[in-house]
């Protein structure tokens, strides 16, 4: 049954569960306590609608929930600069979700590339977890599981403080304890600004224990000419070492694509963009729109961004997992190995307790070319 066919037919039943939100308004999201916060139109009426001046290096605990249950559904927004000179706040706040207590987050992203907007620009996005809106209205649905405790923090990285953010975490709570089967949910952001010549980018490594796989984010800027998207996503499964148990065959085909994803328009290759419930291509720029400046023009290397959900078709482990992801181009004299600038997120489903991440690198580590 699919994605939705699954959710609509559960309205056909009464729920056990019981909802609740949480905003800068209600941060508790005790029952019976939303709206009360007083602004000059008296009480309940916008009293509080986000977060003000986010300082910098402070970290602000959106969500911090007992009981077992599960978030819903995230909504956020937020400015995408602060000034001309520090216009990289969606690389700059960083997202850390604990699930029962653990010490080290099983999710740990920069806001933007969470929700599938890398190089810290928003974009469209369309599709059955993660729905991007204008303007900048990010939200996501992937079901978030807690036996006894969630909490969600978000940390400003950038330079200056951020003066508003908007926040909704939508959750339940569950009246009968969780599944003992029960697998956590996990997303975690990897950078190489300069691939290794010959060697495969490491999406994701040191999973260790019982899970599915269900996604990937890519944000790729190529740095080398011609097509560069031969290269193959690889799965190493349970032990697996010199080879994948599962190999694609190439990187538009992994997306869901073919023949580099293009038209001819008067001669001339044209970029196609797209967006479906579990596979999508939504960004692709070789241009700064967000900044101006009289004295240099505003290009880029080309950007693209692209999601791929493996919501019908999970990759399953039972001991380990390790994601690989090749950089190989072709040309006029056939296939090359090539050096790109490759950004990853990892979405995963997991038992605990998890592997701790690598360090997230520091910001202007993280800052697109």
């Amino acid at each position: 049954m699919s994605w939705n066919a699954t959710a609509l037919d559960a309205l056909t039943h009464t729920q056990r569960y019981e909802s609740r939100a949480i905003t800068a308004e209600n941060p508790t999201g005790a029952k019976g306590a939303g709206g009360t916060a007083v602004s000059p139109l008296g009480p309940s009426r916008k009293g509080r609608p986000c977060l003000n001046n986010v300082q910098p290096g402070e970290t602000v605990t959106l969500a911090d929930i007992a009981g077992a249950g599960a978030i819903t559904h995230i909504w956020f927004t937020v400015d995408e600069k602060t000034t001309d000179a520090d216009c990289f706040v969606l690389r700059d706040l960083v997202l850390r979700m604990y699930w029962d207590d653990e010490e080290t987050p099983s999710v740990e992203v920069p806001l933007g590339d969470f929700f599938c907007c890398g190089f810290a620009r928003a974009c469209f996005v369309n599709s059955a977890p993660v729905a991007v809106v204008p303007n900048r209205g990010f939200n996501c649905y992937w079901r978030m599981p807690f036996r006894s405790h969630a909490r969600i923090t978000i940390e400003n990285q950038h330079a200056n403080p951020i003066p508003a953010l908007f926040y909704q975490i939508d959750y339940r709570l569950d009246d009968e304890p969780p599944a003992d089967d029960l697998a956590h949910f996990h997303a975690q952001w990897r950078r190489q600004p300069i691939t290794d010549l010959g060697h495969d980018y490491v999406v994701l490594d040191g999973v260790r224990g019982r899970g599915h796989y269900v996604g990937t984010y890519l944000a790729l800027s190529t740095l080398e000419r011609y097509w560069w998207g031969e290269g193959e996503m690889k799965f190493y499964i349970d032990g697996d070492e010199d080879y994948p148990t599962i190999c694609g065959t190439g990187t538009e085909d992994y997306f869901g694509g073919s023949w580099s994803f293009a038209k001819q328009v008067n001669g001339r290759t044209v970029e196609q963009t797209y967006c479906t419930p579990y596979l999508g291509y939504p960004y692709y720029s070789r241009h700064d729109e967000l900044i101006h400046n009289d004295y240099h023009n505003d290009d880029v290397p080309p950007q693209r961004g692209f999601y791929r959900w493996h919501i019908p078709d999970p990759i399953t482990f039972q001991h380990d997992l390790k994601v690989t992801l090749q950089q190989i181009g072709v040309g006029y004299r056939g296939l090359f190995e090539r050096r790109d600038d490759v950004t990853t997120v990892a979405y995963w489903y997991q038992s605990e307790p998890h592997a701790p991440f690598p360090a997230l690198p520091p910001t202007d580590a993280r800052w697109p070319r």
